[in-house]
């Protein structure tokens, strides 16, 4: 098994490898589960040290997929409004390693043009190949992501990001 000071380097987000997805509860169906297809990413991993890793994170908001192509089109004009907003960041400010394989990762989360704080929980799944899988859960209203919603009564506001992360390590 690879130990984690053997992970330290620089590392790019494989995005064929990789999903960024949502899930929304909603009144008409129980939930809305939905990825970005357009993502890019880096990190910069110190195994013996996890605090001074980062990461950075890029993702085209008009890539969201849910499988439904007329939702997709509402979300895109009326929710994230992407001709105005077209890209979400994350940019790391700290990583804590809370235990052996499990992580805290905050950063600034920009979407729909507002910035604000976000931390990650992700558990190292496979140093080998380094895998990673993280949670978090946001208001969108707190970055001003809504639309008329009869009081916000159809779609809620909590939406829970699921991040499945492969990086390949720079040479």
């Amino acid at each position: 098994m690879t130990k984690l000071s053997e992970l330290t380097g620089d590392y790019r987000l494989d995005s064929a490898g990789s999903r960024i997805g949502f899930v929304v509860p909603t009144v008409l169906v129980s939930k809305v589960r939905g990825q970005f297809d357009d993502f890019d990413g880096t990190a910069r991993l110190d195994g013996d040290d996890p605090s001074r890793s980062s990461v950075k994170i890029t993702i085209q908001a008009k890539s969201i997929q849910t499988r439904n192509t007329r939702r997709d089109n509402h979300l895109r004009k009326s929710y994230l409004e992407t001709a105005d907003h077209p890209a979400m960041t994350f940019t790391s400010t700290k990583v804590e390693q809370t235990d052996e394989t499990h992580f805290a990762v905050t950063g600034d989360l920009t979407i729909h043009g507002d910035t604000l704080p976000v931390t990650v929980t992700f558990e190292l799944m496979s140093a080998d190949e380094l895998r990673f899988e993280g949670k978090a859960t946001i208001n969108r209203k707190d970055w001003g992501v809504s639309w008329f919603e009869a009081g916000g009564f159809f779609v809620g506001a909590e939406v829970t990001l699921e991040l499945e992360v492969a990086a390949v390590r720079l040479r």
